[in-house]
C-alpha cells in the first residue's frame, strides 16, 4: 500500500464522539516514550502529523487521522508514565478502554514495545487483557535501528520466550525503525490485506 494521503480529523477524550465507523481503524499504542509519533510519522511519510516531543506523555487525546480517504488511523495516549497525576492516569485507563471496547470498526491495535528493555509487566499486561477482551492486536517492537543485530535477537527472543510461559501462540510481530523507516511498508501491507475485511463485519 502506497500512503498518497494522510490528514488530521479530530482529537477528543470520547470513543462516542470518534468519527463515525464506517471505514476502518488501526490504532497505535504503547507506554510512554516508546517512539510511538515518530513511527506513526514513518508509516505515512509524514514529518508533523503526530506530534513528537523529548517529553514522554505528550499525546494526552485520541488523535483520528484519515489516510487515503479510505481507514482511519489513530494515535492513543500512552501509558505508564509516572509523572501524571494518579486521577490523570484513571482517566487515561478509562477513555483508553472504553475506546478499545467500543470501537466496532477497530480492525487491529499496534502495540508498541520498545526493543531496548527487558519485557516490562505493563505491557505484558495489557496485552493478557487485550486477548481477555477479544481485541484483536499485533505486537511491534520500536527503537531497533540503536541496537545491534545480536543484541536485538536476544531481546526479541528473550520476550518470546517469557510471553510463551503464558500465551500458547504468540501475536504476530512487526521489527521496526522510525528512523531508518524499517518495518513500516510491512505495516502498510498487513493494513491493506485487512482493510477488506471490514465489509464484511459493517
Amino acid at each position: 500500500m502506497k500512503i498518497k494521503t494522510a490528514e488530521f480529523v479530530i482529537s477528543n477524550t470520547n470513543y462516542r464522539i470518534c468519527p463515525a465507523p464506517k471505514m476502518a481503524e488501526y490504532a497505535f499504542i504503547g507506554r510512554s516514550n516508546v517512539g510511538k509519533s515518530s513511527l506513526i510519522n514513518a508509516i505515512v511519510n509524514q514529518k508533523n502529523l503526530a506530534k513528537t516531543s523529548g517529553k514522554p506523555g505528550k499525546t494526552q487525546l485520541i488523535n483520528h487521522f484519515i489516510i487515503n480517504k479510505e481507514w482511519y488511523l489513530v494515535d492513543l495516549p500512552g501509558f505508564g508514565y509516572a509523572k501524571i497525576s494518579k486521577t490523570k492516569r484513571a482517566e487515561f485507563h478509562d477513555m483508553i478502554s472504553e475506546y478499545l471496547l467500543n470501537r466496532t470498526n477497530l480492525m487491529c491495535l499496534f502495540v508498541l514495545i520498545d526493543s531496548r528493555h527487558k519485557p516490562q509487566d505493563i505491557d505484558k499486561e495489557f496485552m493478557q487483557w487485550l486477548s481477555e477482551q477479544r481485541i484483536p492486536f499485533v505486537m511491534v517492537f520500536t527503537k531497533t535501528d540503536k541496537l545491534g543485530k545480536v543484541v536485538l535477537a536476544k531481546n526479541i527472543g528473550t520476550y518470546k520466550t517469557e510471553m510463551l510461559k503464558v500465551w500458547e501462540e504468540l501475536p504476530q510481530i512487526f521489527i521496526t525503525s522510525a528512523e531508518k523507516k524499517t518495518g513500516t511498508k510491512e505495516i502498510c501491507d498487513f493494513i491493506e490485506q485487512l482493510n477488506p475485511q471490514f465489509k464484511e463485519i459493517i
